[in-house]
């Protein structure tokens, strides 16, 4: 897994009541179980080897591999230009990949998927900063309820509190969220193709990553059938295919839908680390994650109702000005 908004891609042009059928929302629904279940296999797989080369590998393989595939799809190989897409790759792959693996070195596979993905709220808060949208009083009550959310999932009165785990976790959400301002503010001036900008952004991260983990530690790797299953898992299913996935999904489904798929990504990692890993919060942190997963709801049908109106003005506009 990559990013399942991977930084989210606004203001795509999908009828808002487009009829919604059946292959992309099956699409969508398989993303989410193939994104959702890497926590599982991302987790494992640090037995042998270690999380900076991991990190690398599983990006900079999928990039060259969605590299290839951009001119079966029928599109350029030419890349978006370096000043929009670098800082992308630098912050959500480079920071949100990079930081992601190394909380899951010693902090559990479902609460750092939970932290990971309250990306969302930390988006809203930045872009009140960085891009002048204000923060409503239903944004606000989302994030209400993260906060309290968050302070019982981490449940910082453990002694068995992870605190470095919890804060690489922060740290991953944070440049997830940094990469969607940068994409966010220039994407009018460029409209890059989202599986171009995907491969090239994810190459550039992934060969920063390369280039610390070169630095940091040799290469390393125990050859074990697990290792080689959670690269082709990563390199392939979730990396590759994912993308493909998210990119017909998203040209084939209201842009809300596709929130509502980004959503099966920390729940069904959670329920797949209780099952696979033995993973069972106590009931605390069940209201902890039961909190922040409903201020994740309530913020994809708020950005619903937000895209409908902001659709709803726009054809007034233009009904204005064919009567003018």
């Amino acid at each position: 897994m990559t990013q399942p908004t991977p930084g989210p891609v606004e203001d795509r042009e999908i009828p808002e009541y487009a009829p919604i059928a059946l292959l992309p929302l099956l699409a969508l629904l398989l993303l989410g179980l193939l994104w959702g279940y890497n926590w599982v296999v991302m987790k494992a797989v640090l037995v042998d080897v270690s999380p900076a080369w991991f990190a690398a590998l599983r990006t900079v393989l999928p990039a060259l591999l969605l590299i290839a595939i951009l001119p079966v799809a029928g599109m350029r190989l030419r890349p978006p230009p370096l000043f929009y897409a670098l800082p992308i790759g630098l912050f959500q792959t480079a920071g949100f990949v990079g930081f992601m693996m190394w909380a899951l070195e010693t902090g559990a596979a479902g609460e750092t998927a939970v932290i990971v993905f309250m990306m969302p709220l930390w988006l809203t808060l930045m872009a009140h900063f960085a891009l002048k949208e204000r923060v409503t009083r239903i944004q606000l009550l989302a994030i209400s309820l993260a906060l309290p959310g968050l302070v019982l999932l981490i449940s910082p009165w453990e002694e068995s509190l992870a605190l470095g785990a919890v804060l690489l976790a922060f740290a991953s959400g944070f440049g997830w969220a940094l990469g969607a301002i940068w994409q966010k503010r220039y994407y009018h001036r460029y409209q890059p193709d989202l599986l171009s900008l995907t491969a090239w952004q994810m190459l550039y991260g992934g060969l920063l990553l390369m280039a610390i983990a070169l630095w940091v530690e040799p290469f390393a790797v125990d050859p074990t059938p697990s290792f080689f299953w959670a690269l082709f898992y990563n390199v392939v299913l979730a990396g590759a295919l994912g993308w493909l996935l998210w990119v017909y999904s998203l040209h084939h489904l209201p842009t809300w839908i596709a929130g509502f798929g980004a959503l099966l990504v920390p729940g069904i990692g959670v329920l797949s680390a209780w099952l696979v890993l033995g993973e069972t919060p106590g009931p605390i942190k069940q209201l902890g994650i039961a909190l922040i997963l409903s201020a994740l709801l309530i913020i994809t049908l708020y950005q619903r109702r937000q895209r409908r109106n902001a659709r709803r003005r726009a054809r007034h506009k233009r009904d204005e000005v064919n009567h003018g």
